[in-house]
């Protein structure tokens, strides 16, 4: 009986970096990547802008601790808010009151000489100006003095006037700055309009009581 030929065994090599396949694989897996990137870098096509870390006031100079970056998707009204991939400037100002993480549209910052209030203190019934605090946003109510006393020591007055609506509390003095008397008052800082501003000292310097009654929904 003849013995069939046995078939040598052929020995396995390990690929060589010459190999076309393995450096078509390699390839394959690097494009990959990349198109991987970049289809996700265009996919978040949300834009960095400037938000309110806090409450902003009116006249208020505006610092980096002041905002916070955000990564939002805009679409086309990106450009009306302020961008955070740059520097802010150091002449920037707030020109109306901000909210805490509310996005800063570019209409609401501009240069000191844009800015249209100024800080006026205030002396403020101490029960009123304990519910007060920084950004909160109030109507001020003038009561004027007339002339003679509803008794000895007795002043009389016309009646309460709202003169200002809306205007932003720029600070609340601390509890350590009340002024004792027959009433106890304390300094508010109000954020009043330069054209309001002198008709609001002379008021105050008539001796008129001031009121600053907070508007609903108006705190920040």
């Amino acid at each position: 009986m003849t013995d069939l030929p046995t078939p040598a065994a052929s020995r396995l090599r390990a690929p060589s970096w010459r190999d076309s396949r393995l450096l078509v694989g390699v390839l394959l897996v690097v494009l990959a990547t990349v198109l991987g990137a970049l289809v996700v870098a265009r996919a978040d096509d949300r834009a960095p802008v400037w938000a309110a870390a806090h409450a902003v006031t009116p006249g208020q100079r505006l610092t980096a601790d002041d905002l916070t970056v955000v990564r939002v998707q805009l679409g086309d009204t990106s450009s009306g808010y302020l961008p955070a991939d740059r520097a802010l400037p150091a002449d920037t100002y707030a020109v109306r009151e901000l909210r805490a993480g509310e996005l800063v549209p570019r209409t609401a910052v501009g240069s000191a000489a844009s800015v249209g209030v100024q800080q006026v203190a205030l002396q403020v019934d101490a029960t009123s100006a304990a519910a007060l605090s920084r950004g909160t946003l109030v109507d001020v109510y003038v009561n004027r003095p007339q002339e003679g006393t509803g008794g000895v020591g007795v002043a009389r007055y016309a009646g309460p006037e709202r003169v200002l609506e809306r205007v932003s509390v720029a600070g609340v003095a601390e509890e350590d700055a009340v002024l004792a008397g027959a009433e106890q008052t304390r300094p508010v800082r109000v954020m009043v309009p330069r054209d309001a501003v002198r008709d609001l000292v002379a008021a105050v310097d008539d001796g008129a009581r001031i009121t600053l009654v907070p508007v609903p929904g108006g705190t920040s």
